[in-house]
């Protein structure tokens, strides 16, 4: 990515954006905003769901397992914040609001095999639209470094507009973590759509603030 994305002016972009806007009684989050061009949505190979992990996550994520039998204990033993259990699962079935609920309260969900079927005719629903179904986790599959990997990643999706939105940090962070952090979900981005053909503007924000455009001119080296 050094070679393609201008990282001194990619990071006065970030330094402006931490600057503008009111100051809050919260720590905003950062965000990352990559418009594309020339991208063929209709076709199913150009929607994208990646995970990346973040060289310098702002905080860790909420991670809460599906779980049974020997994958509850291995889901508990890894640190993850709650266990649902597949009694409570069979018990959210219908209530669409405890489900919305639920995906809103964590920011990952991890699961072994045997229970996404369930899982799908449940929570898929309202989870699937929303990008929260649950990452599954073969038995050959150590439950803690999935967990790990989890807590540090931040999910990137392409799905009806050639839009994509990231959280890439906080503004308590230093500006050279949240170039990082940037850097990080662009080189994902430029393996499926070469940035040199397809980018047309990046914005960087805070949660409340007013975006900072980077023009492809400016944000990619000549």
């Amino acid at each position: 990515m050094s070679a393609v994305v201008n990282k001194e002016a990619f990071l006065a972009k970030i330094a402006e954006a931490l600057k503008r806007g009111r100051k809050r009684r919260f720590k905003q989050s950062v965000e990352l905003i990559v418009v594309l061009r020339g991208v063929d949505l209709s076709k199913p190979e150009n929607r994208i769901n990646l995970l990346v992990e973040l060289p310098h996550p702002p905080k860790p994520n909420k991670i809460a397992a599906f779980a049974h039998g020997a994958f509850e204990v291995n889901a508990r033993n890894a640190g993850v914040d709650a266990v649902i259990t597949r009694d409570q699962v069979e018990g959210l079935s219908g209530n669409k609001r405890a489900i919305r609920k639920l995906a809103k309260q964590y920011d990952f969900f991890i699961a072994p095999p045997d229970l996404m079927p369930l899982l799908g005719r449940v929570v898929g629903p309202i989870f699937g639209p929303r990008g929260k179904m649950p990452e599954v986790v073969p038995p050959n599959v150590e439950v803690k470094a999935v967990v790990e990997r989890l807590k540090r990643a931040v999910r990137v999706r392409l799905r009806n507009e050639p839009v994509i939105k990231v959280r890439i940090g906080s503004e308590a962070q230093d500006p050279k973590e949240i170039l990082d952090n940037a850097l990080a979900v662009l080189e994902e981005v430029n393996r499926r759509f070469p940035l040199r053909q397809y980018l047309d503007d990046i914005y960087i924000k805070k949660t409340m603030g007013p975006p900072v455009k980077i023009r492809a001119a400016e944000a990619l080296v000549k």
